[in-house]
């Protein structure tokens, strides 16, 4: 058990296959969410959520919205569960040489006992990997350890995103994980529209940035930036935004896909004494730089005390 109060360590650097065992579990529950979830802005039916014992889709609705079911990836346990509305459930151990393949497969297998008809694109999206899902046998690492840190972290976090998106009265997105990045993520939009996106670009990218947004996340790494961090961008990306200041003075700027991005490493927050109070300031910082620049009402969105109403 990992101690109450504490974060415990997460790193990216030799638990790459364990990361992507379950990242492609999240993407598997994530596709069957989306096939059976109608359209809402910027992808927000698809996510995925933290809860208080691992990651879930949360209620997805069928029979025309006379019942439900939710899947989750139950990290105290170590099992996945379906839940269907009826009371009917089923479930299976995530066992250490569980492959991605066994795992499509018997989720597929208790949704057709449970009468849920589905069907998803079989392969992994954004993670070359040219191979359905029910084919990807030497992927079998799930790690109890490594999923249980995971999941920690990503409670606490999911607790400040959430005090965060409280200060904002714009339009914000739930506080949710994007399956395909594996981002846990919150934005804020301006309330105005973007400039449209090349022709080119994919169809998911000109749905997600369709809207101008400031953006903050947290991802446990990737072949990028190889160590969980936390990040905030802003779309469209205004002019000089790197020169405005970071808190705490660890956070930097680095430039991703030819724009800035504010990162603050895991490990740099893990050192503070405060680090909800840290991890507040720098999404704040990022907040109020991206928003200057971008010529936001920064006033008219903010929340004030109950005592200022």
């Amino acid at each position: 058990m990992i101690p109450d109060k504490i974060l415990p360590d997460l790193k990216y650097v030799g638990n790459e296959n364990k990361k992507l065992s379950l990242h492609l579990f999240f993407q598997i529950i994530g596709k069957i969410r989306m096939a059976l979830t109608p359209r809402r802005n910027h992808w927000w039916n698809i996510t995925l959520y933290v809860n208080e014992k691992g990651f879930t889709t949360g209620p997805i609705y069928i029979d025309n919205g006379y019942a439900s079911f939710t899947m989750s990836i139950d990290i105290l346990d170590h099992e996945f569960i379906i839940f269907k509305s009826n009371g009917e459930a089923r479930s299976f151990q995530l066992e250490h040489d569980l492959s991605v393949a066994q795992f499509y497969e018997r989720v597929m297998e208790f949704l057709k006992e449970l009468g849920i008809d589905v069907s998803i694109h079989p392969k992994p999206f954004d993670l070359n990997i040219d191979k359905r899902f029910d084919e990807i046998e030497e992927i079998r690492h799930y790690d109890a350890i490594y999923a249980t840190n995971y999941w920690h972290v990503f409670l606490w976090i999911d607790s400040v995103f959430k005090e965060f998106s409280g200060r904002f009265y714009g339009k914000t997105c739930p506080v949710h994980l994007y399956w395909h990045s594996m981002d846990l993520a919150v934005t804020r939009f301006s309330g105005r529209k973007a400039p449209p996106m090349p022709d080119e670009a994919r169809l998911s990218d000109r749905e997600a940035y369709s809207h101008e947004c400031i953006s903050f996340g947290f991802w446990a790494g990737d072949d990028n930036i190889q160590e969980p961090a936390f990040y905030s961008y802003t779309y469209p990306s205004p002019e000089d935004l790197a020169r405005e200041e970071l808190e705490p003075p660890k956070a930097k700027w680095i430039i991703n896909n030819g724009t800035p991005m504010a990162i603050l490493t895991y490990a740099d927050l893990k050192e503070e004494d405060n680090p909800r109070k840290v991890l507040l300031e720098f999404l704040e910082s990022a907040y109020q730089a991206g928003a200057r620049r971008a010529g936001w009402d920064v006033e008219a969105l903010r929340v004030p005390p109950l005592s200022e109403l």
